[in-house]
């Protein structure tokens, strides 16, 4: 199954972010056969990230949470919130990002 998992980090936490962030990316490569797709998400494209968005195959939802609490930018206390949906792709064949 895919899932979209939409994170929000804490407020004015740019610091924490580039801290964590060399971690972050290489426990992504480590993980790329789950995590399909990833990045983070800003109002505006020069503004600071607020959070990311990730694309997961997993078997449910609850391997999903397993995952993200692995995750650096998570147990490193970024991120504020998370949620996690079902996602069903509009088009059969992948879209090359």
């Amino acid at each position: 199954m895919l899932f979209a998992v939409r994170f929000t980090d804490k407020p004015e936490q740019t610091t924490l972010r580039l801290a964590l962030m060399d971690a972050h990316l290489q426990w992504l490569r480590c993980h790329q056969g789950k995590v399909l797709a990833a990045g983070s998400l800003r109002p505006q494209p020069e503004a600071d990230a607020i959070g990311g968005l990730w694309i997961v195959e997993a078997a449910d939802k609850a391997e999903v949470e397993a995952l993200l609490q692995s995750d650096p930018f998570w147990s490193g206390g970024l991120r504020e919130g998370v949620e996690i949906l079902s996602w069903h792709r509009a088009f059969p064949e992948p879209v090359m990002i």
